[in-house]
């Protein structure tokens, strides 16, 4: 999307483009997660309002892909990590060393539901490996200004947990009572639900929050700063731009909208952007 709000599609990729990251070489890396089955009901003063529910029929299986952004070139990096399937990817950060990290999510399909991951992979496809696991409904992945903390956000808890990641991109787990060896770092209040996230460049957390559709701000320390209402049940994702980076961008998904809205604080540069 230009800054006009002019569109170009680049590439078809078929399947379900969920999250999406600008990687160091420039390209975007994409969880696809294989595509939901969508309904379509009149709620919320909206004729046409669309939900996920559950996978699509004609669901194959999930990926990360590369998409060149110049060719339209698209490139399938991971459908699988040591044998076992990725099922729903759906959220993608960079580090500095120019690796990503991903959540699964996972698939529901009828009585079942996937239990969700987080990867740690390479962006030429070389490794992959099992960072953390399990998940419940893991979303939104993101990556603390020194990089020592990984954030990750679970839907359909509503909680945010924290891990620390030591040289080398290893992943520290807390014992038992930890249900994935993380540590909660904050949670809704009453029913909501998390969806994926951005950091501000002092390190606060800001996560689409689905149910009452905002965005929840989190503070390093894990106190709950603020709440941004926004204009639907469906905000579902964020990240920051404009000469300041205090722009945020926000996708509204219910109504198939990407809106931008004045921020008080700036967000963090993309790893490749920071000097």
């Amino acid at each position: 999307m230009q800054e006009d709000g002019s569109k170009t599609v680049v590439a078809e990729l078929g399947g379900g483009p969920n999250g999406a990251a600008i990687g160091p070489d420039g390209a975007c890396y994409v969880c696809n997660n294989g595509g939901f089955h969508w309904l379509t009901e009149d709620i919320f003063d909206t004729m046409g309002y669309m939900r996920p529910h559950g996978r699509a029929h004609d669901y194959t299986g999930g990926s990360i892909q590369r998409v060149d952004l110049g060719t339209g070139e698209v490139t399938t990096l991971y459908t699988h990590c040591d044998g076992v399937p990725i099922n729903g990817p759906n959220d993608i950060a960079f580090d500095a060393q120019g690796d990503m990290w991903f959540t699964d999510h996972g698939k529901t399909y009828g009585r079942v539901m996937d239990t969700g991951a987080v990867y740690h992979a390479a962006a030429d496809g070389s490794w992959i490996r099992e960072a953390v696991f399990p998940v419940l409904t893991p979303n939104g992945v993101a990556l603390s200004p020194d990089e020592k903390t990984l954030y990750v956000s679970e839907t359909e808890t509503g909680r945010l947990w924290r891990w620390t990641v030591a040289a080398g991109g290893q992943v520290l787990r807390e014992p038992w009572p930890s249900p994935n060896g993380g540590v909660l770092h904050g949670h809704a209040k009453g029913y909501q639900r998390f969806d994926s996230m951005a950091l501000e460049e002092e390190g606060n957390i800001c996560v689409a929050t689905l149910v009452t559709g905002g965005i929840t701000v989190f503070s390093p320390e894990g106190e709950k700063l603020e709440y941004w209402q926004g204009p639907e049940p469906y905000c579902t994702n964020i990240c920051f731009g404009g000469a300041d980076r205090k722009t945020a961008y926000i996708t509204v998904s219910g109504r198939g909208l990407l809106i931008a809205a004045e921020w008080p604080r700036a967000g963090l540069p993309l790893p490749h952007q920071r000097g």
